[in-house]
């Protein structure tokens, strides 16, 4: 569909079903969709863990597999993902309700995260393995060269770096839930030491504070 050349284009490959992409890319909420991105990014997620493991065994030819699947733990996660997905703005392109498009589902990091491993589910099927390998390499370049630590979750960076300059524990409250029961938004407000606090969306408590403890490193430039 006309609407998805840009995403097209991102991915170098052009859906021959393009409803296989629109799939990919369509949140439950959304009231046109006969389907949502959830069996796609089962998949995706399989696939994504095969190539990041196996360009890690390329990679890292002298390293250890506990070393090695730490590695693949954090280049996987959500947040990783979230940040490829923000990195190719995929928020433009992902549907969802009239209600949530309003609150900016579309943008939350746990959405995009979502629908990045959806669009490669999507592309394996389509294009297979090679297709699908470059262009997951491609994305995650810039996160396989960064060493391991920088690639820590936001929640356990944020608490290594408050302990270290002898702050509280960072503390997560919950201060908001919107949205139909089978997919909640929930809010939480982060709170480390004297700093303003620091807000997080996500359809999970956990995903909620992920975001908000990402947002709290962003807005003061940790890493």
């Amino acid at each position: 569909m006309a609407e998805n050349d840009p995403l097209e284009s991102l991915l170098g490959h052009v859906f021959a079903d393009p409803a296989l992409l629109d799939a990919a890319l369509t949140h439950g909420s959304s009231q046109t969709a006969t389907g949502d991105y959830q069996r796609l990014e089962f998949l995706g997620d399989r696939v994504l863990s095969l190539v990041i493991a196996e360009a890690l065994y390329h990679r890292f030819p002298q390293e250890k597999e506990g070393p090695m699947a730490a590695r693949l733990s954090l280049l996987v996660r959500a947040e990783a993902c979230a940040y490829v997905g923000e990195r190719l703005q995929l928020g433009r392109f992902i549907k969802v309700g009239t209600v949530e498009k309003r609150k900016g589902v579309q943008n939350m990091a746990s959405v995009v995260a979502d629908v990045i491993e959806a669009i490669i589910g999507a592309l394996y099927i389509e294009a297979g393995y090679a297709k699908t390998r470059d262009f997951v390499l491609q994305a995650w370049n810039e996160l396989l060269v960064k060493e391991p630590t920088s690639l820590k979750d936001a929640k356990t960076f944020v608490q290594e770096w408050a302990l270290a300059r002898a702050l509280a524990l960072p503390q997560y409250a919950e201060v908001g839930r919107a949205g139909p029961q089978h997919a909640p938004v929930f809010s939480i407000a982060l709170r480390v030491g004297e700093f303003a606090p620091a807000a997080g969306r996500g359809g999970s408590k956990q995903q909620a504070e992920m975001d908000a403890a990402q947002n709290f490193i962003t807005r003061e430039g940790l890493r």
